[in-house]
């Protein structure tokens, strides 16, 4: 018995099943800025990535279409492709669809470079997350770890269910670490099982497509001050200069580390995360003091 996995609509924009209509349009607003190709340089993955977006809130925001998909009935439609001529320009689809005005471009990560001292002053949004998973006592849920290269082409996956009963399941290509899949009906009861894709490799790479996403945790002087840090990557370990008054969530891009896919290699994208130390000693306490003390003088605080 063979399975296609197919994306949880819900999960895929991030909300909970049954979200009211205002939560559905500020989520797909959200989800179609961070995928639409023209904000991604034309990538392939984030490509197929906005046309699922699109399919999601086409079947969620119908009455009649998202109670057929919920009731196990797929409500995708196979035949049409609404992107098949190109993809719109940006602002111009969200008004379309939500019936909006212009809203401004999102900024986009910084480009850096190994030993580049002087990257972009841009201040991007943070990293995008995968969707949440949402659990219900009704359903199962199994995780499936992958190697970067399964998660890139798809692969068949062997599952094995409560009732001994075991399916193959094919995997999307392009897939990322958090993705949720949905198996309708295919659980003892007519259930349904999800898959939680795992896709990060020892040295914390999360992969996404044909990018690689690396979370940087920095001490906070060396995020004030800038610093010059060894960053592991698909293709062994580099040396990112990180620019001064980094602050968490900033993005530093480093071209060409992601995964290839014929002629095209994705980039990796390191997002800063500033630490504080557990536990202080006497000298750093009375320095983080005098820090707080020249913020109030400054006004800052």
């Amino acid at each position: 018995m063979t399975s296609i996995a197919e994306p949880d609509y819900w999960a895929l924009l991030g909300l909970d099943p049954g979200s009211d209509g205002d939560s559905l349009k500020r989520a797909f607003r959200r989800e179609a800025r961070r995928w639409h190709p023209d904000l991604n340089g034309n990538d392939r993955q984030a490509e197929e990535r906005f046309k699922l977006v699109n399919e999601a809130y086409a079947v969620l925001s119908d009455h009649d279409r998202r109670v057929a998909w919920e009731r196990g009935r797929t409500g995708r439609s196979l035949n049409q492709d609404p992107f098949a001529s190109g993809f719109p320009d940006f602002e111009e689809y969200l008004a379309v669809v939500l019936g909006i005005g212009h809203s401004p471009e999102p900024d986009r990560p910084e480009d850096t470079h190994e030993d580049d001292d002087s990257p972009s002053e841009r201040r991007p949004t943070p990293s995008p997350q995968p969707p949440p998973p949402v659990r219900s006592q009704d359903n199962l849920e199994t995780t499936v770890v992958l190697t970067p290269d399964q998660a890139l082409h798809g692969t068949a996956v062997n599952l094995e269910l409560s009732d001994g009963t075991v399916i193959e399941v094919d995997t999307p290509p392009f897939a990322g670490d958090g993705w949720r899949l949905r198996l309708e009906g295919v659980a003892p009861g007519g259930r349904d099982h999800f898959l939680q894709l795992q896709v990060v490799t020892a040295e914390g790479l999360r992969i996404d497509g044909l990018r690689v996403l690396y979370r940087l945790e920095l001490f906070p002087p060396d995020a004030a001050l800038g610093c010059a840090v060894d960053v592991p990557t698909l293709s062994g370990s580099v040396t990112l200069q990180v620019p001064p008054g980094s602050s968490s969530g900033r993005l530093l891009r480093l071209r060409e580390r992601g995964l290839v896919w014929n002629d095209r290699q994705g980039d990796q994208l390191v997002e800063v995360v500033i630490v504080i130390p557990a536990h202080l000693n006497d000298d750093e306490q009375a320095l983080y003091q005098r820090l707080q003390e020249l913020s109030l003088d400054q006004g800052r605080i």
